[in-house]
């Protein structure tokens, strides 16, 4: 097992790993403890209670952060005529058709984002073993397959902080909520968005308690557990 330097073990010691945590107490705890020279994201863990072998119980989404993820973000375009000339004004990053796929299926991917209008899914579908295993290609149930006419409010969504919120084959929501530079009230509505839009996903076969444990840190830091009633709460705000 890899040991940990001088700085996260002074950081980890910071932590009480027989508490759970208040999620304001929680957010002031992983500002406090960010040591690195970098602006580091602040990520959020859920482990839900929904088993996905299960179709009806996958959860798959699409939330806006009021304060964004503090980055910029690359959106790309799958569109033709009016709705390609509306997405460039929009201020998406590559428009494109046949060009863009075939650059893709050549191994590029230098982008955070795809969205494509609906008449351009029977191409992009090819490009499913590229971009489904990285979580970027366009899907309906994430608003990412729009109408032409929808294209330039995606894209403006896109670059302003809407994340993907996908539960992965161990039942767990990984999702960042920001930067440690954002004051302690931006990150804590962040997670409420992301907390109101997870418990309003929650499959109906799901039974007993959806959300088993939630941790809070940030990319170098040790994890931060949360107190999954005050969680709850707060989405219910």
């Amino acid at each position: 097992m890899a040991k940990h330097g001088k700085r996260y073990r002074g950081s980890a010691e910071l932590v009480d790993t027989v508490k759970s945590y208040g999620l304001t107490e929680a957010v002031a705890l992983v500002k406090q403890i960010a040591g690195t020279k970098f602006d580091e994201t602040v990520e959020m863990h859920l482990r839900t209670g929904a088993d996905p072998r299960h179709a009806d119980q996958s959860i798959r989404g699409m939330v806006m952060l009021p304060h964004g993820l503090g980055k910029t973000v690359k959106v790309l375009v799958f569109a033709q005529g009016d709705a390609a000339r509306a997405a460039q004004e929009a201020g998406a990053d590559y428009v494109g058709d046949d060009d863009l796929i075939k650059r893709i299926e050549d191994g590029w991917v230098e982008f955070d984002t795809a969205l494509a209008t609906q008449e351009m899914m029977s191409k992009v579908a090819r490009l499913g073993r590229v971009l489904g295993r990285r979580g970027l290609m366009p899907n309906p149930r994430t608003g990412t397959v729009v109408q032409p006419q929808n294209i330039a409010r995606a894209v403006d969504e896109a670059r302003q902080g809407k994340v993907e919120i996908r539960m992965d084959r161990t039942a767990i929501i990984h999702t960042a909520v920001g930067k440690v530079s954002f004051d302690e009230q931006a990150l804590v509505e962040n997670v409420a968005s992301v907390m109101e839009m997870v418990v309003r996903a929650r499959p109906a076969s799901v039974k007993g308690q959806f959300i088993r444990s939630a941790y809070l840190c940030s990319t170098m830091g040790p994890s931060i557990e949360m107190d999954v009633s005050s969680l709850v709460t707060v989405s219910a705000e």
